[in-house]
């Protein structure tokens, strides 16, 4: 008899637009791997027993999606590097203490790698020097600053609708990152010019814009972290004089196959799956 796939699923509220179930299951056919991926609906103050229920019940691993990233930094045993920098996570895997048969969780962060190999590898966007604003300080940004400060740009600026948020982030940042330029500023007053601005704000979430000024974004490369073809975000882009506009979804594909090689030991072939997606859409 034929055992039982292995049970992932995606945790996030509200999640019945999550495409991460058929990503999954489109990298488990390149590599034959035999998986269940699921939905997983959760309340943020129902968040830890649902996980105990989830792992209870034989599950193998868990990605993580808003709000919940912060809660599930605090719900894992260990952390990674990117996501104790983050102090977010968005992949739980399970491990297996030889000693005693017991069993911990280790918490990572593939947001940030992900986000920088779709602009660097499909979008062919080299970050050095350039000068980048991040528009946002919740748990999606969170993850994607240390990887992005990495690609040592010219500058990094974040700026989010709670100023003292943005500035929380960049004390962090500043401590591994001493030799950038790197600073905070309230989402409505902003300045400088950009190459490249991301949003991870939740107003994307609403199908709604931020709130910053349209110069802001002409000349700049627009990507939207929230995907779904032409969001709200870029559409508003692009009529401001912003050089291109891109969502999300190859940060999600690439997020992904992070995800999916911390799980396997595989690592899947993220062009075909974000061309069939795109086409698709």
């Amino acid at each position: 008899m034929s055992s039982r796939p292995a049970r992932y699923a995606v945790v996030g509220n509200p999640i019945a637009h999550s495409l991460s179930p058929r990503i999954h299951g489109i990298f488990a056919q390149q590599t034959g791997e035999q998986l269940h991926y699921e939905r997983l609906l959760v309340a943020v103050d129902e968040f830890a027993p649902a996980l105990d229920e989830f792992f209870r019940d034989g599950g193998a691993g868990l990605n993580i999606t808003v709000p919940c990233k912060f809660a599930a930094a605090r719900w894992v045993d260990e952390l990674d590097s990117r996501a104790a920098t983050a102090g977010a996570v968005n992949t739980i895997v399970v491990l297996h203490d030889a000693a005693n048969g017991a069993l911990k969780y280790r918490g990572y962060n593939t947001d940030g790698d992900g986000l920088v190999n779709d602009l660097q590898r499909n979008l062919s966007l080299q970050l050095s020097g350039k000068r980048l604003l991040v528009l946002g300080a919740g748990g999606a940004v969170s993850g994607v600053l240390a990887p992005l400060a990495e690609q040592t740009p010219a500058v990094l600026v974040i700026a989010n609708r709670t100023p003292a948020k943005a500035a929380a982030l960049v004390e962090r940042l500043v401590t591994d990152f001493p030799a950038l330029a790197i600073r905070s500023a309230p989402l409505t007053n902003v300045s400088g010019e950009f190459d490249l601005v991301i949003n991870g704000t939740s107003a994307g979430l609403d199908n709604a814009t931020p709130d910053i000024r349209g110069e802001l974004v002409a000349g700049a490369l627009c990507y939207d972290m929230v995907y779904g073809g032409q969001t709200a975000f870029c559409r508003w882009a692009l009529t401001q004089g912003a050089a291109g506009a891109v969502d999300g979804l190859g940060m999600l594909v690439e997020q992904a196959a992070l995800a999916f090689a911390l799980w396997h030991d595989k690592v899947p072939d993220t062009k075909p799956v974000l061309a069939l997606l795109r086409n698709d859409g």
